[in-house]
Order: structure tokens, then sequence, then C-alpha cells
């Protein structure tokens, strides 16, 4: 960054390791041989490097650490009712076929003496959306992270996504919907607080 820049405040800087770039734009010059492209055609010069650096993008959340991101803004407060951010967005990869599946996150959690900075949920979400993932464990790996680092008396995490995986190839259902649960604490010993919870993230409050 120029000492101009830093006059004027906030940049953003996408930075991508160049070794890895190259590595991975290697071999998808030669997928796009092997499936009957010309790779040093006008719009497929740059392809194998835009898809190496979307392809780090994507995984990002492999040089993420969730539980520190949690452990960064935990805050004393006495308050002991249920916390609940929903719908956050989720972007992750299918591990079986590396294509997208996309939706909803909605996570609550009941304070035990501490609480969290709101946006460290929807962070915790990222840091393990991106990567090669499947929904069933994205769902489990959130609520654990969340109940083993803040101890609260109760995690709920539920995920609601479409999976392109079904709605481009195989059985080709467009409109599918795939919906994970994964519940800690009071939130599994007490009807009425999953049943709060679940009222709670489908109605419409604001």
């Amino acid at each position: 960054m120029t000492e101009e820049e830093e006059r004027n405040g906030y940049k953003k800087i996408d930075w991508y390791n160049p070794e890895k770039v190259a590595h991975i734009a290697s071999h998808y010059e030669s997928i796009l041989k092997d499936l009957g492209e010309d790779p040093s055609r006008e719009g497929l010069l740059k392809t194998p490097e835009r898809v190496a650096k979307a392809l780090q993008f994507l995984t990002q959340g492999y040089n993420s650490d969730p539980s520190a991101i949690l452990k960064s803004a935990i805050f004393k407060e006495d308050y002991s009712q249920m916390v609940v951010v929903k719908d956050i967005e989720v972007f992750s990869m299918c591990e079986h076929h590396m294509l997208p599946f996309f939706g909803k996150a909605h996570i609550a959690y009941i304070p035990n003496g501490h609480i969290v900075g709101l946006s460290k949920i929807p962070r915790v979400v990222d840091a393990y959306a991106r990567r090669l993932q499947v929904q069933e464990r994205l769902t489990n790996e959130i609520r654990d992270c969340i109940q083993n680092t803040l101890h609260p008396a109760g995690v709920a995490v539920v995920i609601e996504c479409k999976h392109l995986c079904m709605a481009m190839r195989g059985v080709q259902k467009q409109n599918s919907v795939t919906t994970t649960s994964a519940f800690t604490g009071a939130f599994i010993n007490k009807e009425k607080t999953r049943a709060e919870f679940l009222r709670l993230i489908t109605t419409n409050l604001i």
C-alpha cells in the first residue's frame, strides 16, 4: 500500500497466493483440453487463472479458525434469554461434485454468563462454509464450535439450501430444498424452547 493510499484510509485488497494460482491454473488448462476446448482461444486465455483464484476464494475457510473468531468478541453479560441470528446467507461447495449449494442459516444460543458479538456468528458460518462440505457436517460444525467455545445453555442451528449437484445433474430437481438441524442443551431438553426457536425463524418481525 502506498503512502497516499494509507492517508486516504480504508482500502480492500484481494490477495491470492501466486504459486497456488499458477499450479491450479495449469491443471485447469489441461482439463479444458480434455473437455475438447482450446485454452488458447480468446475467451479462455485467462479462464484457468480466474478459476484458480475463484477456488482460493471459495475455500478460504481452510485458513480460518472459527473458534478464534468467537473468542475475539466474547463479553460478560447478565442476559439469559435466547439470541437468534437468522437468514444468514450461506454459500458453499459440495465435496462430492464441487458444485455450489447455497441458502440460509438460522442460529440461536442461550447465554450462560457471556454473549458474543453478533457479527461473529455469520463469520463462523462463512469459516466453515468456505470449504468443501456436506450440509450435514456444516450444520454440526457450526453447532459444536459455538457450544465448545461460548459454553452457552444451548445452541440451535437450522440450514436450508439448494444444491446445484441435484439441480444441474443427476435427478435434476431444480426446486428441491434440503433442511438440516442440530441442537444442544436446552434446545434438546426443553420442547418449548425448541418450539420458540422454530417459531422465531419462520416469523417476519421486521
